[in-house]
């Protein structure tokens, strides 16, 4: 954005916070400014700076090659998330994979605690919960040998279903794995596809997407134990160098992947399972489909065969089914793996000293180098003659220039004329700092505890994080899911390995509330327009200089396609409260909710509605005023009536704001609003219940629409501020019904309903269905064969 917008991103930065909170303070939102910190403040970044040598100190952060993204316009490293369709977010240059030199944070170290503590945060949604567990990504499986005929050393290939082996028909190599790189000096034609590959980027999305091609090496492999199977090895394009050890056997009679690139290559389809036909299978088939790792070589389901078995109880991963394998005695639930059996190919293989099991995780350290200005730079100095030395402590810190130059692209600290020069902490000699700054997830990884002591000289005071943490209540995106959650939790646990801390979980309880979206505009040349950018015209939507605006889809309000509503012409032209009471209104918390224009003017109506139902209602009696006598004796009468609802809308909204449902509370009040309404006796009951009822409907609004609710509590009389007020209480002896409202059916067939006193006895319940016109009409003049009453609920009249 300041390269956009021609301007320092300090500036930049800093005057949208200070707009930010004008807003939000305009808005209303109840928080503690006194504690407001920027993680771009230096204050900050000092105290992380810090946090990163005592990591580095710990051997939790560390300095490795890496493969990246490489954006080769702006010259930065990119976030999976940044490459949109192969190209750069910001650039549209088409990405390349590079290896650099990059930080690392060691969150592998904790790899099994991150994914065993999962079961205990019971208070976060489940989907966060799966997400975290996919990514760590806990596997066991085996490792195998694969001779290379001509080559001295093995490759060793991890797989997680070690059972199939006997079904595989080739090998492939990661275009980074340094065999790959090794065949490419002298192989052209291998050189050209690893750099198509290296176009693709990292990500698993981007990889799973595209379609499955390969180099064919011509080296060939043994197959372990098969001693007249030759294997042929591919460097493939989907293939991960980070994960597992870069090579794959593939199986493509059992994998959808393995079988499109072996479709496409004309490989063999070898099963290691087969439906089994209506005929009982021969002998000859039984050898061809060798039962290496199991007893028996048919898999049955409730007792009829389903599948004969090669080397193991293979389950199709497409099949919803529970299955037993018989033979081993063990039953495995729906798609799950036949465990036994890969436990038996692993012990066959160790045996034979052609691999071993390992446990392999999804999960990969944390890479925190970014090629860009505006982040807290790394404290580390690079020395000719030392190597990599930290920044002395008391030298922290290492601040950002304030005269760093944008004009071109790339990193501004790496060409900065002065400032990464400097002298070696240990032998003196010239040195350069680190022009690397850290990925911003780190900021954020660690802000809610820096909350709780925002001005204190080191990072956290132990008494007040021990008071405060861990937080009772997190809202925030499902988007977070699994990096900021997963590093704020890899956060604590490192910070209480240094000493820092002693606990483990960050976030007690986890709320993800949905995304707020907006139609997308662009212009005639592909450019995001904002919303106040576009013109709405009879004949469409045009630009300010008339040009046609093509509308996109509805989608999450995002800064990258300008699909946001400035808060401050919201406030300008409806007010605050209008606004926050559509945002709570329109759907679940939960759930996206798409940003009108018809819904923020109903809201408008609501809110212009209350201020007149209160204002014009007349007379009222004082304030303190006694509950009229005889009014709660009163049954069936509008008062009494207007009165119940007023405590059973006390009641749900105090259930409502407690549990998130937040637009279920807005239809309560909506309800109450209208009974109140239609409340228009003159008597003392009805004129006490309107004033109570205005006085609980305030109430209610008060952390909804604080404005609006604060106007009307000092209309009403009210003394000091509402927000000091007590919340009310209902009266339980209220907020139950005298009467119920319950559906008469005809033969099953709903008729009519009729009301009933609570817990009506059920002849009661049956004289009064016989009575009713409308019951007696569709009975046709028959005698019922008998009444089924189910109490406060239905009535059923069979004839």
């Amino acid at each position: 954005a300041a390269m956009e917008k021609q301007v320092h991103p300090a500036k930049w930065t800093y005057e949208n916070i200070d707009a930010m909170r004008a807003q939000l303070q305009s808005m209303g939102l109840s928080i503690d400014w006194s504690r407001e910190l920027a993680t771009c403040h230096p204050g900050y970044y000092k105290l992380q700076q810090e946090l990163f040598l005592a990591f580095f100190e710990a051997g939790l952060a560390y300095r490795r090659k890496s493969w990246v993204n490489w954006d080769p316009v702006d010259q930065t490293v990119l976030a999976n998330e940044q490459v949109i369709d192969g190209r750069g977010w910001r650039s549209n240059a088409p990405v390349e994979r590079r290896e650099l030199e990059q930080w690392f944070f060691r969150i592998t170290r904790y790899a099994d605690e991150l994914l065993a503590a999962i079961d205990g945060l019971d208070r976060w949604p489940e989907k966060v919960r799966l997400m975290q567990q996919n990514w760590i990504g806990r596997s066991r499986g085996a490792r195998v040998h694969f001779t290379l005929e001509g080559r001295p050393e093995p490759l060793q290939i991890f797989t997680t279903r070690p059972d199939t082996l006997d079904g595989a028909s080739f090998l492939a190599l990661s275009p980074q794995h340094p065999l790959a790189q090794e065949l490419a000096l002298r192989d052209p034609a291998l050189k050209a596809f690893i750099a198509e590959c290296e176009h693709l980027g990292t990500s698993e999305a981007a990889i799973e997407a595209a379609e499955k091609r390969g180099h064919d090496t011509g080296l060939k492999a043994r197959h372990p134990y098969l001693d007249d199977v030759r294997l042929p090895v591919y460097v493939a394009n989907f293939v991960l160098m980070d994960y597992g050890t870069g090579s794959i056997f593939g199986c493509p009679a059992h994998d959808q992947r393995d079988l499109d690139f072996a479709r496409k290559y004309g490989l063999p389809v070898i099963e290691t399972y087969r439906p089994v036909d209506a005929r009982d299978p021969t002998e000859a088939e039984l050898q061809l489909h060798r039962p290496r790792f199991a007893e028996s070589a048919v898999l049955t389901v409730e007792g009829e065969a389903l599948f004969h078995i090669a080397a193991a109880a293979y389950v199709d991963k497409s099949e919803s089914v529970a299955v037993r394998y018989t033979a081993a005695g063990f039953m495995a639930e729906s798609v799950v793996t036949p465990v036994d059996a890969v436990e038996k190919a692993i012990a066959f293989l160790e045996a034979q000293g052609l691999g071993e099991g390992t446990i392999q995780y999804r999960l990969r350290d944390w890479g925190v180098s970014r090629q860009r200005y505006w982040g807290c730079p790394i404290p580390m100095i690079h020395c000719p003659t030392c190597g990599v030395v930290p920044v002395p402590k008391q030298d922290l810190p290492v601040l950002l220039p304030d005269d760093a130059s944008f004009e071109r692209s790339g990193n501004p600290l790496a060409h900065h004329p002065t400032w990464k020069h400097v002298r070696c902490p240990k032998c003196g000699a010239a040195a350069e700092r680190d022009t690397d700054t850290m990925d911003t997830f780190v900021d954020s990884s660690w802000y809610f505890a820096r909350f709780v002591s925002p001005r204190a000289a080191v990072p956290f005071e132990r008494a007040a994080v021990d008071r405060w943490l861990p937080v009772d209540q997190y809202i925030g995106g499902i988007e977070h899911a699994i990096l900021h959650l997963l590093y704020s939790r890899f956060f604590m646990r490192a910070l209480t390995d240094c000493g820092y801390l002693d606990m483990a979980e960050p976030f007690a309880g986890l709320f993800t509330q949905g995304m707020i979206c907006h139609e997308t505009y662009r212009d005639p040349e592909g450019r995001w327009l904002s919303p106040d950018e576009v013109t709405k015209a009879d004949s469409g939507p045009l630009t300010a200089d008339g040009r046609p605006v093509t509308v996109g889809r509805v989608e999450k309000m995002s800064k990258s396609k300008k699909n946001t509503v400035d808060p401050q012409r919201i406030i300008e032209l409806y007010g605050a409260d209008t606004a926050r009471w559509f945002m709570l209104s329109d759907s679940p918390p939960d759930r996206e909710m798409e940003w009108t224009d018809a819904g923020i003017e109903g809201a408008w109506r609501f809110v212009n509605r209350l201020w007149r139902l209160v204002t014009e209602a007349g007379a009222l009696p004082p304030r303190g005023a006694a509950e009229p006598s005889g009014l709660r004796s009163a049954e069936g009468s509008a008062a009494l009536a207007a009165l119940k609802a007023a405590h059973r809308t006390i009641a749900g909204v105090s259930e409502d704001l407690e549990r998130f449902h937040f637009n279920k509370a807005v239809a309560r009040v909506h309800e109450l609003a209208n009974s109140l309404g239609e409340l228009s006796g003159k008597d003392d009951a009805s004129a006490w219940v309107r004033r109570f009822g205005f006085e609980t409907l305030t109430r209610l609004l008060s952390p909804m629409m604080p404005h609006l609710a604060e106007e009307l509590w000092q209309y009403l009389g009210g003394a000091g501020l509402l927000a000091d007020q007590p919340w009310p209480a209902a009266d339980p002896s209220l907020t139950v019904e005298s009467t119920v409202e319950v559906a008469v059916q005809v033969n099953g067939k709903l008729r009519t309903t009729i009301r009933l006193p609570r817990d009506a006895e059920k002849g009661a319940a049956e004289a009064a269905a016989l009575a009713d016109q409308t019951v007696r009409r569709h009975m046709d003049g028959k005698a019922p064969r008998k009444v089924i009453v189910v109490p406060n609920r239905i009535v059923n009249v069979v004839v």
